[in-house]
């Protein structure tokens, strides 16, 4: 029976070559909504690669760890050329926090839930000892505490407080917002900004960080993420073999602000705190990668390409930012797979490493494969590519797509959204967006978009120990998968690709780093 609907299919699709933006039959998106649907293997990926892969921070002994199990599974269903692929050097150097104990112990006893700051050092065992306050607010106050703080307890100074909000944790976007994020926002006014009292705070935290580096306290206590849940962070730190930073610890702002309060009211404050970090010599971020290879002889070295990053940060296991991500591309292109469907253009699909540290993954295989940065011009693999596709705002369901300002992607989308507005995904919004993986191919002009997403309550979770499994969605995420599956289908199966943007006369990829 089987093979008999996939003949089915290769004779509508026979028809789809002979127009360019052109919408896949509707026998075809049948196919994908039944096996996205009624044979979903979401909440298998959902385990797979929360609770079982764990963290993923990268370079770490974890990262690693999760990269073989997703290459594993990438096997498992049975996709081509599942490898792991160096993308960039990363002298830093991996990290993995091995043990995490700390507690107020006077005025009264109370355990603390903390993240150690990634790339921090270890304290020397147990260290116990009364707080010291690190009450800073002008370069002149940095002389009270010189001399005073060797082999201390040091709690930082306030940078975050708590405030009540009156809006619910978790929404929707309403129509009203999809609207306005339909329209064509441009020309926009640039925003002014007070460099003068940005460079004023960044040169007293240098002269704060100079401080601590001469006076080597035992560990630094700073307060960041609400609810009684800290928020991931990391230190600088050079490269691997460097001396260790001293090591850092982030409390949820509510134990660290009581602490705060009780040292303002002139009452003593002690803790204890055991750390334990390792730092482990992997320097090199690297990318998962498989692929469903395209059959048609003229386009099959074309790729669209789909994906998210896979690295995480190291307080939890990362299920919105971004396993969600990562799950929703593997099961659309098993959902292509298992359709029978044999598009023309090779779909690959990529999980990124060390987005979290800079876009490091995606940039890497820009580099590598799309743009050669110290000839500054295109690799052949700029002319093959044709699309990517990127998750990464959580959980929450698909309501359009970001095109960039690109407005020659619009005649395609249009096609190809048409058999999904009854799945009430419509919105072809000319903006930009920022802060994730497609930016390392928006940069050397090429088509690569952001869905917009209902927020759910991302931003409450993302980075923080909240970030597992119960964070996920799996109704939005097979929907998800659903519409990702129709739209790399399409772009595999047109005639035509949509043209990168035009670059600059005198476009450098040097000008462009980050």
């Amino acid at each position: 029976m089987k093979k008999m609907i996939a003949g089915v299919i290769a004779i509508l699709l026979s028809t789809f070559v002979v127009v360019s933006q052109q919408a896949l039959p509707e026998e075809v998106i049948y196919q994908i909504k039944q096996e996205a649907f009624q044979r979903s293997q979401m909440e298998n990926l959902a385990f797979s690669l929360t609770d079982m892969a764990g963290p993923r921070l990268a370079a770490s002994r974890l990262c690693e760890r999760g990269e073989q199990l997703t290459k594993d599974k990438l096997i498992e269903l049975g996709f081509a050329n599942a490898r792991i692929e160096k993308a960039a050097d990363f002298p830093r150097g991996g990290w993995d926090n091995l043990k995490t104990y700390v507690a107020m112990t006077a005025p009264y006893y109370c355990h603390f839930t903390g993240t150690p700051k990634a790339w921090s050092g270890s304290t020397n065992g147990v260290v116990k000892g009364e707080v010291v306050l690190l009450d800073i607010n002008t370069v002149e106050d940095i002389g009270k505490f010189r001399g005073k703080l060797n082999n201390k307890i040091v709690l930082m100074p306030e940078t975050q407080k708590y405030d009540m909000r009156f809006v619910p944790f978790a929404s929707r976007h309403t129509d009203e917002q999809l609207q306005v994020l339909a329209l064509d926002p441009r020309p926009q006014a640039r925003r002014s900004s007070s460099v003068q009292g940005a460079a004023s705070s960044i040169d007293l935290q240098q002269k704060i960080r100079a401080l601590l580096s001469e006076e080597k306290p035992a560990v630094l206590i700073s307060g960041n993420g609400v609810f009684n849940v800290p928020r991931s962070q990391s230190v600088s730190y050079g490269k691997f073999g460097d001396p260790e930073p001293v090591a850092e610890l982030v409390l949820p702002v509510e134990d660290h602000g009581r602490m705060v309060r009780l040292i303002a009211n002139n009452i003593p404050v002690s803790m204890e705190v055991d750390i334990r970090n390792e730092f482990y010599n992997n320097q090199i971020i690297s990318n998962v990668i498989a692929e469903i290879r395209g059959t048609d002889p003229k386009l099959k070295d074309e790729i669209v390409l789909i994906g998210g990053h896979l690295d995480s940060w190291h307080g939890s296991t990362g299920a919105a930012d971004n396993t969600s991500g990562c799950i929703v591309m593997m099961e659309a292109l098993r959902i292509i797979k298992e359709t029978g469907i044999q598009p023309r253009r090779t779909i690959r699909i990529a999980l990124w490493g060390g987005e979290e540290q800079g876009l490091i993954g995606s940039r890497g295989y820009m580099q590598n494969v799309l743009y050669d940065v110290e000839a500054n011009k295109p690799r052949k693999g700029y002319e093959q590519f044709t699309l990517y596709l990127n998750m990464d705002n959580g959980s929450g369901k698909f309501r359009g797509i970001y095109l960039e300002e690109h407005d020659t992607a619009f005649p395609f989308f249009r096609q190809w959204i048409k058999p999904l507005e009854n799945m009430d995904f419509s919105v072809l919004s000319p903006r930009t967006t920022g802060g994730t993986d497609h930016l390392s191919f928006t940069r050397i002009g090429l088509p690569a978009y952001q869905f917009i997403q209902d927020e759910l309550e991302y931003s409450r979770g993302y980075h923080t120990l909240m970030d597992t499994y119960e964070r996920l969605i799996i109704t939005d995420l097979q929907y998800n998968a659903a519409i990702i599956a129709c739209l790399a289908l399409s772009a595999a199966m047109d005639n035509n690709k949509i043209p990168p943007k035009p670059l600059p006369a005198n476009f450098s990829m040097q000008q462009q780093r980050r």
